[in-house]
């Protein structure tokens, strides 16, 4: 008779490490996160056979509720075969049990199962699981699909971008598209870079983050939701943060355009004087336009110097790693020096650290499936998508209701409640970046 037992930090761990869909949204750490930033309450649970063998995981989150209910989140669902639908029903038998001890009035799961996969070629691929059997299944058992949504209505994204590391670099980048590949050269040129940062680099990773968010619409979390999550994915095991920060030293940028402008000159000078032939005038006219726009581009960052100063940080992204996969989970970017196109070449320095690293999977966390180019997060999309990974739509929600009439006033009035407490969020962001600006931080 299998039942569910709570795991200590090593046998969960243990466990997840062969476990080739493991998450980080699964991990431990997560779980520890929540717990510290989220007012969350983790239980790391494990279904056992007789012979205390582990059959099935679920990192379960408690959001505790008015009138000592609650409801029970297990992001992006249990460590399990679903194709085992009798392993699936004694799993969920045992979790709603739990559930229900804790007086939870609903369990929601968003399990990473891929509903589609269509690669960069717009191509859709054979899955390795019957997904449309899964799906009829977890219904049978009793899970209710909140449905196929396009947008960011979901805990976690339902689509994102994934790339295959396991493909090498140069095929990897071969996927980009021409303006990406363009606009990394362009970043090349001007001779920006990209370092690897550390904790004393994440107030301005922050700052970047708010700038972004600002500018977005949108609000996420405050510099210590940040600073805990780096400490807390540094210290524990197999999760790492990184952050990945693209800079312009606008010294060195001048200094890469007037060598480029010093060999136009060159080329210029050796050209006769007298008795051009038609071609050689073309290329002096050519010649000649590069002349200007590089002299151009020096007095343009002469005076970004003027304005901003030399050394500025234009992109700050963070990794998260767990096991053989990584996810770009957040980025902020600058709104000033767009030009320099420092954004991709930060992307295409995080793809090769993981591919050096051993990553087999890099996700870039987040699109949307509503590609109307109306939709505010369109830009979002092809943003992502000119990195050539595979386009993935997940299966979605599921929840599994235990407390009907709470369940109906949950999903009418906390909606509204978030809704509240999102736009409070947001105006206290935008006071603290409008003090800041005023104070010259």
């Amino acid at each position: 008779m299998a039942k569910l037992v709570r795991l200590s930090e090593d046998r969960y761990e243990n466990y997840l490490k062969n476990q080739p869909k493991a998450h980080f949204l699964q991990s431990y750490a997560w779980g520890q996160l929540s717990k510290i930033k989220k007012n969350l309450t983790p239980y790391y649970l494990g279904l056992i056979d007789e012979n205390k063998n582990i059959l099935a995981t679920a990192l379960l989150l408690q959001k505790h509720l008015p009138m000592n209910y609650c409801y029970i989140y297990c992001p992006r669902g249990y460590i399990i075969n679903y194709e085992d639908e009798k392993l699936l029903a004694t799993m969920t038998k045992e979790i709603i049990k739990f559930a229900k001890s804790k007086k939870a009035i609903f369990v929601k799961i968003d399990p990473d199962l891929i509903y589609k996969d269509i690669n960069y070629l717009e191509e859709e691929k054979t899955l390795p699981y019957d997904t449309n059997k899964i799906f009829e299944t977890l219904k049978k058992i009793g899970y209710k699909h909140l449905g196929f949504t396009k947008n960011f209505e979901t805990m976690q994204p339902r689509y994102t971008f994934r790339i295959d590391l396991e493909q090498s670099l140069e095929e990897i980048e071969n996927h980009f598209s021409k303006t990406t590949k363009q606009r990394i050269a362009k970043a090349k040129k001007l001779d920006t870079y990209v370092e690897i940062g550390s904790e004393k680099d994440l107030k301005e990773f922050y700052h970047l983050m708010t700038l972004t968010e600002t500018r977005k619409d949108f609000v996420s979390y405050n510099e210590d939701y940040y600073s805990t999550l780096y400490d807390i994915f540094n210290g524990s095991q197999n999760t790492k943060a990184t952050l990945f920060l693209g800079k312009v030293d606008i010294d060195r940028t001048i200094k890469a355009i007037s060598e480029n402008l010093k060999k136009v000159n060159n080329q210029i000078s050796i050209l006769p004087i007298d008795n051009l032939s038609k071609s050689a005038k073309n290329k002096l006219k050519e010649l000649t336009k590069q002349k200007e726009n590089y002299q151009k581009e020096i007095e343009k960052f002469e005076n970004y110097k003027q304005e901003y100063g030399n050394n500025l940080t234009l992109s700050a992204h963070m990794i998260v790693e767990y096991m053989d996969k990584a996810w770009v989970l957040y980025a902020g970017n600058h709104n000033i020096l767009t030009e320099t196109y420092v954004n991709y070449y930060t992307y295409e320095e995080h793809i090769k650290y993981c591919k050096e690293k051993g990553i087999k999977m890099y996700d870039q966390f987040g699109t949307i499936g509503d590609l109307n180019k109306e939709n505010p997060r369109y830009g979002l999309h092809e943003f992502k998508k000119k990195f050539g990974g595979d386009y993935i739509e997940f299966l979605g929600e599921f929840d599994y209701v235990t407390n009907k009439p709470m369940y109906f006033i949950f999903t009418k009035l906390v909606p509204f409640y978030r809704k509240i407490i999102r736009n409070r969020s947001k105006k206290e962001i935008e006071n603290e970046v409008k003090n800041n600006n005023e104070r010259g931080i």
